[in-house]
């Protein structure tokens, strides 16, 4: 298989609210919820970098597209890192996080790796991980 990820699919219980915090809290660019003329078909799509996107689609949806019984959600069972140049952007990440809404876990600190970072969680509970690496450097 070649490494071809692409889409980031999150479960989220309540689409609308899910919505507000990552659009508006978090400031990623959306059109919004589509397909919700269609029987399960809602659902919110963000383009991201690198060709990277991300979507919010409903637990139950989720469960029933894939076939699967619809399980409790657990925050450690995957973190979603986003990494910035600078310990001041980390902390700046973590504080808009929380004024939309998430659940500082972890606040930042200096980590054993010897960069810098936190944990939050999103209104659905997915853990994601604000983190500089002193030797990685991205462009804006």
């Amino acid at each position: 298989m070649k490494p071809r990820i692409t889409f980031l699919t999150l479960g989220v219980d309540d689409l609308e609210k899910s919505l507000k915090f990552y659009r508006d809290g978090l400031g990623l660019t959306t059109q919004g919820i589509v397909g919700g003329e269609i029987e399960d078909g809602a659902i919110v799509f963000f383009d991201l970098n690198n060709g990277l996107r991300m979507a919010l689609y409903p637990r139950k949806s989720l469960a029933k597209d894939a076939t699967l019984r619809r399980t409790p959600p657990s925050p450690t069972e995957f973190s979603i890192g986003h990494n910035v140049n600078s310990q001041r952007e980390v902390d700046e990440v973590m504080a808009q996080a929380k004024k939309a809404g998430a659940k500082i876990v972890k606040p930042a600190q200096k980590t054993f790796w010897g960069g810098y970072s936190g944990y939050f969680q999103d209104p659905d509970g997915h853990l994601w991980e604000v983190a500089c690496h002193p030797g990685w450097k991205f462009d804006d």
